[in-house]
C-alpha cells in the first residue's frame, strides 16, 4: 500500500510538472518577423525581399519549425549567415536492451540548422528554407546502452529563434522570435 501511495505521488508531481512546462510553450501556428525585426543599419544599404516571405511555422502535433525560403535583393557582394535554433523540454524514457522502461526523467535540448550564404553576381541572396525539430535533436540517458525516446504527451517547444546576419554586421538583419507566452 505505501509503494502505491508513493507511485501515486510521483505521478502526481509528474503531472504538475508537466502542466506548468505546457503552459510555458510556443503555441502552433505562423510566425513572421515583428515591426522592427528588419533592421536596415545591420544590412547592406539597399537590401529588401525581393520574393517570399520570411516566416516560421510552428506545427501543432510535433512542434517542428519550419522556416521559409526568400530571396534577397541589392544585398551587392555581400554573405549571410542564416540560423535557426529550437529549445525543447520533454520527458525522456529510456528502455534497456530487455525491452523494459528503467529511468524517465525531464530535460532540455535543441536543435539548430543553418546556412552560409554567398550572394549572387546579381546582389541577390538566395535564402533556403531552415527546419528544426525536437526528434532530430540528441536525447540521452545516463547508460549509453539504454535507447532514449521522448514520452508521448510531454513535449513542449520552449522557444526559437530564427536569424539572418550579414557577414561584416555585429546584429542581425532579419529576427524571428518564437518565445513561451506569445
Amino acid at each position: 500500500m505505501k509503494r502505491l501511495g508513493i507511485i501515486t505521488a510521483l505521478l502526481t508531481l509528474l503531472m504538475a510538472v508537466t502542466a506548468g512546462v505546457a503552459l510555458a510553450a510556443v503555441a502552433a501556428g505562423t510566425y513572421t518577423p515583428n515591426a522592427g525585426s528588419f533592421d536596415p543599419a545591420n544590412a547592406p544599404g539597399s537590401s529588401h525581399l525581393t520574393s517570399g516571405t520570411p516566416q516560421c511555422v510552428v506545427e501543432a502535433v510535433t512542434f517542428d519549425v519550419d522556416c521559409s525560403a526568400y530571396v534577397l535583393g541589392g544585398v551587392g557582394h555581400t554573405n549571410a549567415d542564416v540560423d535557426l535554433t529550437a529549445n525543447y523540454s520533454a520527458t525522456i524514457d529510456c528502455t534497456n536492451h530487455g525491452g523494459n522502461l528503467v529511468e524517465s526523467h525531464t530535460t532540455t535540448f535543441s536543435d539548430s540548422d543553418g546556412d552560409s550564404l554567398t550572394s549572387s553576381r546579381n546582389g541577390q541572396l538566395r535564402v533556403p528554407a531552415e527546419s528544426a525539430s525536437a526528434f532530430s535533436a540528441p536525447q540521452v540517458c545516463p547508460n549509453p546502452n539504454w535507447t532514449p525516446s521522448i514520452h508521448p504527451g510531454s513535449l513542449t517547444l520552449n522557444s526559437f529563434t530564427y536569424t539572418l546576419t550579414f557577414g561584416g554586421f555585429s546584429n542581425a538583419y532579419i529576427t524571428i522570435d518564437g518565445i513561451a507566452g506569445n
